[in-house]
């Protein structure tokens, strides 16, 4: 892949491979590809039975060898904010912020993401990809580099939590989640107010 180091990052999925069974990979495609890095980085996927690919920019080209070459299909996609802080809200009184939290059921509980690429590609729905963030979440748990933003309904009970840690000067939120009995009650707005 030398030839090509400059447009593609390519990395092995060790989690995945463990967790589905499968050898998985991710492909970033960084600029438009010609034919012959298309050509090449696809014979580095026949090494693998699942590939991400993330086509950065939505490049068109791109997309049409994706659409071409491979038999994916679009499952979701990655979207990142960026918030520059100029102070603080106030923290609401239900929300408390707990770092490297142990085990905790409610939050489990509510982690029921029902849509991602893990559920919509039927070869990985089969091998557990309805389970792929709660056991994201069980993994974060008691982690120093892991932290919860719990909010907390009337009597006590955890109705949402976001899950985040900090990397180069930035905090990066990697899971966010409502109890299915709180929606459009504000509380997901309410943990990116901060």
């Amino acid at each position: 892949m030398k030839n090509i180091e400059n447009v593609v990052t390519f990395n092995e999925l060790n989690w995945d491979t463990d967790f589905f069974g499968v050898t998985s990979a991710k492909a970033t495609l960084h600029k438009p590809l010609s034919l012959n890095e298309w050509l090449e980085l696809n014979t580095r996927f026949k090494d693998y039975q699942f590939i991400s690919i993330m086509n950065m920019n939505s490049e068109p080209i791109n997309a049409q060898l994706i659409g071409k070459g491979t038999t994916a299909f679009l499952v979701d996609v990655n979207i990142q904010f960026e918030k520059k802080l100029i102070g603080l809200d106030e923290k609401p009184e239900n929300v408390t912020i707990h770092q490297a939290l142990e085990k905790n059921d409610q939050v489990i509980e509510i982690a029921d993401f029902q849509f991602s690429k893990f559920t919509e590609d039927p070869g990985l729905a089969k091998r557990g990809g309805d389970q792929v963030y709660q056991q994201w979440l069980i993994n974060s748990f008691g982690k120093n580099d892991k932290f919860f933003a719990l909010s907390k309904d009337e009597i006590g009970d955890i109705n949402g939590f976001l899950l985040f840690s900090y990397a180069d000067n930035a905090c990066v939120i990697e899971l966010i989640a409502v109890s299915q009995k709180e929606t459009k009650g504000g509380i997901g707005t309410s943990y990116l107010r901060r």
